[in-house]
């Protein structure tokens, strides 16, 4: 375990903590139960829901969920009177692209996988040029050319792209293979990824993955041939083929989920409590699906059991002095979709949002974890990216309530996993907004139809809860907002 290397200040903070306790904060905290919190998800992370995948008719079942929810609390829905943050995104569908060899149309999703962008008005002809490799280029014109070629790096399709070539053709390694796992990877060769923009914006795009006996016929030769040809590209000869990429166009039409409640003197200032809702959905026919109990129906019923404390402490005349937003974002899946919306278009200015308290995946136990038998921790990542004082107050309101451990490997610049990247406080940090990610790893069941609520351990799901409300309770009651004092030395341009 990374632990907190506090300074002398913080030492005397976290000393103070014993006997500490809030017992107002106390009352509310011991409201999130893991029977609350089982009934909950076990209503979220059903068959009815359908996997709840952006804009399908199962997101739209748990969104009704949290409204209704959200309803009965009698909290605000900040949104013009309602709890939708309603936009639309849109998504390319490539299941007119095409490759058309001696008459002969292979189409993609069934012979090959189309990666990339384009939209034409009718079939190009190419003319076929093999590079083998693609380390003996030089000299070769290439120009407008359809390039085949036996290596897939970066590296190879950037060279063969800046010399000219109009689209790449990749040809496989191993043919059987290929079509082993061709109908995995159809569907995400059919469809593009979800984006803000109606009309495709960046330079076009055209690369096809496909076997090589295909590569071969493109070239009216054989694998063998091409095998052979490795080192001497030259000697097979080129050929005319037929090229198709049409973008249909779909509209996603979905939603963020908002919550608000009011403070007291303090009330211009937000605290945002977050989680997303939405999870990869099922295969094409209904027969599999993918619950996501841990990913994220264990954050999202925490937000809600949360929520459910802090609007009882109110009612009984314990409001918060600053206003906390209940946010549960959709498009998480899609590229943190619905995080990013939101921080685009704000409900409430994000120079008075003090901080993000994000919750993604609290259920489970990893394997780490598992083995050392270890079930009370958390991981709590980036508190101290962008303030000292955040991570202070965290580790304050664990050691005062909680006493879990707090893991902070996953801060660590180089950690391959960068996990800071992929949830929705990502859309918060960059915005220069303090933040904290609580999360409990990955295991076996990510993303997998076997995420279901029979393996979550709630107990040690609620008590994570419980130190994301008292953390809450702290920030949203305390004098000074937490300050930006720390410049955030990650990366912001890319998530990959």
């Amino acid at each position: 375990m990374r632990r907190l290397k506090l300074s002398f200040l913080g030492l005397m903070i976290l000393t103070l903590a014993v006997n500490a306790q809030d017992k107002t904060a106390v009352k509310y905290a011991n409201t999130i139960t893991p029977d609350d919190m089982r009934s909950k998800l076990t209503i979220l992370a059903s068959d009815d829901f359908g996997g709840r995948e952006t804009g399908t008719e199962g997101q739209k079942k748990a969104s009704r969920f949290l409204e209704e929810f959200y309803q009965k609390l009698g909290l605000q829905g900040p949104v013009d009177g309602t709890y939708r943050q309603k936009f639309n995104m849109y998504q390319s569908d490539w299941s007119e692209v095409y490759i058309k060899v001696k008459g002969k149309k292979l189409m993609n999703g069934e012979d090959f996988i189309f990666f990339g962008q384009a939209n034409m008005d009718k079939e190009m002809k190419l003319s076929t040029v093999f590079v083998g490799n693609g380390d003996n280029i030089d000299g070769m014109d290439l120009n407008g050319k359809g390039v085949i070629t036996t290596a897939s790096s970066r590296d190879n399709l950037q060279k063969l792209t800046q010399s000219g070539a109009k689209a790449v053709f990749i040809a496989s390694a191993d043919d059987e293979q290929f079509k082993q796992t061709l109908p995995r990877q159809a569907r995400r060769a059919m469809m593009g990824r979800l984006r803000f923009d109606k009309e495709l914006t960046g330079d076009e795009s055209i690369v096809f993955y496909v076997t090589k006996a295909d590569a071969a016929k493109m070239l009216n030769s054989t694998p063998d041939k091409l095998d052979a040809a490795a080192s001497d590209p030259s000697s097979i000869k080129a050929r005319n083929v037929g090229v198709m990429v049409k973008e249909k166009l779909n509209t996603i039409e979905t939603e963020n989920m908002l919550a608000f409640l009011e403070g007291t003197d303090l009330k211009d200032e937000i605290l945002v409590i977050s989680s997303h809702y939405d999870h990869i959905g099922q295969n094409e026919d209904g027969s599999v699906i993918n619950n996501g109990a841990d990913d994220d129906g264990s954050g999202t019923t925490g937000v809600m059991e949360i929520a459910e404390a802090f609007a009882q402490a109110a009612k009984e005349g314990n409001r918060p002095r600053r206003s906390i937003l209940f946010l549960n974002v959709t498009g998480e899946e899609k590229g943190l979709k619905g995080s990013e919306y939101y921080g685009d278009h704000p409900i409430f200015p994000l120079d008075k949002t003090v901080n993000n308290l994000n919750i993604d995946m609290i259920g489970r136990v990893d394997p780490e974890h598992e083995e050392s038998g270890n079930r009370n921790y958390v991981y709590a990542i980036g508190s101290e990216k962008l303030s000292s004082h955040l991570k202070i107050i965290s580790e304050y309101a664990n050691i005062t309530y909680t006493g879990l451990d707090l893991d902070y490997r996953y801060d660590d610049p180089n950690d391959r996993n960068r996990f800071y990247y992929r949830s929705d406080h990502y859309n918060f940090a960059k915005h220069g907004i303090p933040i904290i990610f609580y999360f409990n790893g990955t295991h076996a069941d990510y993303h997998r139809p076997t995420d279901t609520v029979d393996k979550i351990e709630f107990d040690v799901m609620a008590k994570r809860a419980q130190l994301v409300f008292y953390t809450a309770w702290i920030l949203a009651n305390r004098d000074d907002r937490t300050p930006v004092d720390r410049q955030d030395d990650m990366d912001y341009g890319s998530r990959d």
